[in-house]
């Protein structure tokens, strides 16, 4: 059992990156899941990958590192960003993928047994049919560790997909969910205006810590928890990661 530390999309504040995390890295029972978007909008792209790569290369065990659709045009997928990366934070970010320094997906048991997928955005119903409808996160995470390209770069697959439609998806179907999860990239709220942007079937599932900047959406007996806190072009006055005590990395 450990402490696992899961950080939201960053978009190159690399400041509140450090603050976010500086401390936990004190801690050597502690393992950080960040899920993805290290770059593009903030302020300093460099500046996030040079921290990441200092974290995966002084203890890789302790830094699980997500691709978020941000990081998707240096790895296979189409540009979509008008101001891409230079060379060699492309290359950097090349050279992880090459090594599996960069996964899709992780898996987390929570010390009350609850079982957790983490990708950048989640895994709709058709998604999560589409890997043979794993009944555990954690072979959800070893099937999109193996890199599914149809399902990687598509724009429902669990890099692109919207957290609404999403939750939609397993509403619509009334499948139960097999297992929880957390997803950046997209959230049902505004957190500087404090204003929903969902339908109101999810609305009344749903949960917010304005401070934190995290949702929690109850579905199909499991829940979704968002942790994208929008950092914008100069980063979320206030946030936080999500911290499970006591918790397993399943993968």
């Amino acid at each position: 059992m450990t402490k696992i530390v899961i950080v939201g999309d960053v978009g190159g504040c690399a400041e509140q990156l450090a603050r976010a995390v500086g401390s936990f890295m004190d801690e050597p029972d502690t393992v950080v899941i960040q899920v993805g978007d290290l770059v593009d909008r903030g302020p300093d792209s460099p500046g996030v990958l040079a921290f990441v790569r200092e974290r995966l290369e002084a203890a890789p065990s302790r830094w699980i590192q997500l691709i978020g659709n941000h990081e998707a045009p240096y790895l296979g997928g189409e540009p979509f960003w008008p101001e891409p990366l230079g060379e060699p934070e492309a290359a950097l970010l090349r050279s992880w993928w090459l090594k599996e320094r960069l996964r899709v997906a992780a898996a987390v048991r929570t010390a009350e047994g609850e079982e957790l997928l983490v990708t950048h955005a989640g895994l709709t119903v058709a998604a999560w049919r589409g890997l043979g409808a794993p009944v555990t996160a954690g072979t959800a995470a070893d099937l999109l560790n193996t890199r599914p390209e149809e399902l990687l770069w598509s724009y429902d697959g669990p890099l692109w997909a919207e957290a609404a439609p999403v939750y939609s998806s397993w509403l619509t179907d009334r499948e139960p969910l097999p297992f929880s999860q957390v997803h950046g990239h997209s959230t049902i709220v505004s957190f500087p205006h404090r204003r929903w942007m969902c339908e109101e079937r999810i609305r009344q599932r749903a949960s917010v810590d304005w401070q934190a900047r995290h949702t929690v959406t109850r579905i199909g007996g499991g829940r979704f928890l968002g942790v994208d806190p929008k950092h914008g072009t100069r980063g979320a006055p206030t946030w936080a990661p999500l911290v499970l005590d006591g918790a397993e990395l399943l993968v």
